[in-house]
């Protein structure tokens, strides 16, 4: 099996590459990353090199990536910017990653004229926020911000190109994933290297925010699961159902690493942000997968891990993360 895998030295993708490649019956990966925020090739350093070809392009420029779709049996499309707070600074570069970059993907592989499947790599946060049941397939879309609205008009898309074009795409849903590799500016591994650094833990509003945590290694097992078993034109949710509170994994952190609760300062809330996220993964789960790991052990193998890896992180820490800000209302 030969395989593209678009934002593979980002977290996620270069979590999946590590696992896929060791599979006997996967031959080629090619990776497709433009090598922006949050790409890293150290993410890749471990992964067999006679697995992988690296290439370093936009998912806009079609006259480079589309040489390497003939011999290919699946794509999928990790690639995106993902970072909330700078969606809603500069809306701009998530239309154009977001919607365009899978837009011209479908195109490709439409025009290629052959069955291969689009595994599109989305997120809860299509959905909006709940208070009652957790949302299933099913539910109506209601994004509220501008990375979020992006995700949701890229699944949109791939719906589309199946229902139109027969396309054989497949989009994943899954709920807020941890572990190694996560790029600083997320909310765990900037919890954990601000408490290591002994600096001020910012929490939006009052921390009463819930998302519910996956870790990487169950979603990207669900991702081959899905590729071998999905059917074409579905929408399957992935979640663990591990639903904490942000304050609840500030706690946590600071207590693994043994550092005092009062380094946590509430700041101004940031617009549009959702009260919590909850995926129904029973879909996914009715046909056989299932997340292996326990939440507290495999967070406490992250911190681990950011601890004996602060050649990886420091020198893609931005100051935001390293040192001290000034607080906005609310501190």
């Amino acid at each position: 099996m030969n395989l593209i895998v678009t934002g593979g030295l980002g977290f996620i993708g270069s979590n999946f590459i590590a696992s896929i490649s060791t599979r006997i019956d996967v031959d080629k990966i090619v990776i497709i990353d433009n090598e922006g925020i949050g790409s890293n090739r150290e993410n890749i350093k471990n992964v067999n090199s006679m697995k992988y070809q690296l290439v370093k392009a936009d998912l806009l420029d079609t006259n480079t990536i589309s040489r390497y779709f003939e011999d290919v049996d699946a794509v999928i499309n990790f690639a995106a910017e993902t970072h909330v707070d700078r969606s809603i600074k500069n809306p701009e570069q998530f239309i154009q990653s977001n919607i365009l970059g899978t837009f011209n993907l479908l195109e490709i592989e439409r025009r290629l004229g052959k069955k291969l499947r689009h595994i599109q790599i989305s997120t809860d946060e299509t959905y909006g926020s709940t208070v009652g049941d957790s949302f299933t397939e099913g539910d109506p879309l209601n994004p509220s911000n501008p990375y979020s609205a992006t995700k949701a008009a890229a699944d949109l898309l791939c719906q589309v190109y199946h229902a139109t074009y027969g396309l054989d795409t497949v989009v994943t849903r899954c709920t807020n994933n941890f572990g190694p590799n996560q790029f600083p500016e997320k909310l765990i591994p900037k919890i954990i290297i601000r408490a290591i650094n002994n600096k001020t833990i910012p929490i939006y509003g009052t921390g009463k925010n819930v998302r519910d945590w996956i870790y990487v290694q169950d979603h990207c097992e669900a991702i081959q699961f899905v590729l071998k078993k999905g059917v074409p034109g579905e929408v399957y949710n992935i979640s663990s159902g591990n639903e904490k509170t942000n304050l609840e994994i500030v706690t946590k952190i600071l207590e693994i690493l043994g550092k005092t609760p009062s380094l946590v300062r509430f700041v101004e809330d940031r617009p549009g942000h959702d009260i919590r996220y909850s995926l129904n993964s029973d879909k996914l789960r009715s046909k056989g997968w299932a997340p292996r790991h326990k939440f507290e052990d495999s967070l406490k193998e992250t911190v681990e891990w950011y601890l004996s890896n602060e050649d990886w992180w420091r020198p893609i820490a931005t100051p935001e993360i390293l040192e001290e800000t000034p607080w906005k209302k609310g501190d």
